[in-house]
C-alpha cells in the first residue's frame, strides 16, 4: 500500500506543476529537495502521512506554490474522516511554517554575517555590463551582494551575482526588497537590480527593488503601509515575448492593489526581441528615454 501512495503522491506533485524527488518518504515528516537539480537548492518541499486517510502536502518556497493531497475524494469521506483531515491539514501547515521560519532564520544570520565581512567597494563586470553604479551593495570576491530587508531595514537575505550575471538567492524574500535613494514624494517599485538603478539613475527618484514580478505586490503592499501618502510608482519589465506578459501583469495588478500608477518603458520600432525593461531602454536610447517615461507619467497624475 505504501509504495502505491507514495506513487498516487508524487503523481499529484508532477499534475500540480512540481518534479517530485526520486523517492517520496510516507512517514509524517517535512522533507526539502531540489525540484530544479541545482545543487543547493532545497526550495521545494513535501510531507506525507500514511495513518488514517492516507494524506500530505507539498509546495515549493522559491515558485510560492503550496498544495494539498488526500488518498480519497472528499465525498468518499465520513464527517469524522473529513474533519480528521482538516485537522491534519492544519498541523501540516503548522509544521511547514515553522520549518520555514527556521530555514528563513538560519539564511538570515548566514546572510548578515556575509554581508558584514563583503568589501564596500565595487567594481564588477556585471554593473560595467549593466552600465549601473553600485547603490548600497557589496562584494564578497568575485560575487555582487544585494541586500534583501524589510521596510524596518533589517537583513533578511541576498541576491548574489556572479561575474556572468547569474542570479541566485537564499531565504527570505516575499515583501523584502533593495532600497536605492530615499523617498521625497515619489518612491517607484521596480525587478532586477539594474533595472532600479537604471531608473535611480534617470529620475534621481527613490527606488525599491523587489527582483521579481512575483514580489511586486508583497513589496508594493508593504512600503503602502509604511508610505500611506507618497506616489507610488510600479514599474514594469514588458515581457512582451512570453506568454500572459508577467512583468507587464503583475505590476499592472499591482497597481491597481495599493493605488499606485504604472510605468512601463517606451520602446522605439526598432526594439530587439529581448529589450524588456527599463536598463534595456537605458541601454538603447539613453537616460534621458527612462526619464521621459516617468515623467509623462508622472505629468498626469491627478493634484
Amino acid at each position: 500500500m505504501s509504495a502505491a501512495i507514495e506513487s498516487a503522491f508524487s503523481t499529484a506533485m508532477a499534475g500540480a506543476g512540481l518534479q517530485p524527488p526520486d523517492d517520496v518518504h510516507a512517514d509524517g515528516v517535512i522533507h526539502r529537495y531540489s525540484a530544479t537539480g541545482k545543487r543547493g537548492d532545497q526550495s521545494a518541499w513535501y510531507v506525507l502521512h500514511l495513518d488514517g486517510v492516507p494524506a500530505g502536502s507539498f509546495g515549493c518556497w522559491k515558485a510560492g506554490l503550496t498544495s494539498t493531497w488526500c488518498s480519497r475524494a472528499d465525498s468518499d469521506l465520513t464527517e469524522a474522516e473529513r474533519s480528521a483531515h482538516r485537522e491534519r491539514i492544519k498541523a501540516m501547515q503548522r509544521q511547514r511554517d515553522a520549518d520555514e521560519k527556521q530555514r528563513h532564520q538560519c539564511e538570515a544570520d548566514k546572510a548578515r554575517a556575509r554581508w558584514l565581512a563583503a568589501a564596500i567597494r565595487c567594481q564588477h563586470p556585471y554593473l560595467t555590463r549593466k552600465g549601473v553604479q553600485a547603490y548600497g551593495i557589496r562584494q564578497d570576491g568575485d560575487t555582487l551582494l544585494v541586500p534583501l530587508r524589510d521596510t524596518s531595514g533589517l537583513l533578511h537575505s541576498l541576491q548574489t551575482i556572479d561575474t556572468d550575471g547569474n542570479k541566485r538567492f537564499k531565504g527570505r524574500m516575499k515583501g523584502c526588497y533593495h532600497p536605492i535613494g530615499r523617498p521625497q514624494g515619489v518612491l517607484v517599485v521596480g525587478e532586477g537590480y539594474a533595472t532600479c538603478a537604471s531608473i535611480h539613475a534617470a529620475t534621481g527618484h527613490a527606488v525599491a527593488c523587489a527582483f521579481n514580478a512575483g514580489n511586486l505586490l508583497p513589496v508594493a503592499a508593504a512600503l503602502r503601509r509604511k508610505y500611506p501618502d507618497l506616489v507610488l510608482l510600479l514599474a514594469a519589465d514588458d515581457d512582451h515575448r512570453t506568454e500572459g506578459n508577467p512583468g507587464l501583469t503583475a505590476a499592472t495588478a499591482a497597481a491597481l492593489a495599493v493605488g499606485g500608477y504604472l510605468v512601463k518603458p517606451q520602446f522605439s520600432a526598432e526594439r530587439p526581441p529581448k529589450a524588456t525593461d527599463f536598463n534595456d531602454l537605458h541601454h538603447l536610447d539613453g537616460l534621458a528615454a527612462v526619464r521621459a517615461c516617468f515623467a509623462e507619467v508622472l505629468e498626469n497624475i491627478p493634484c
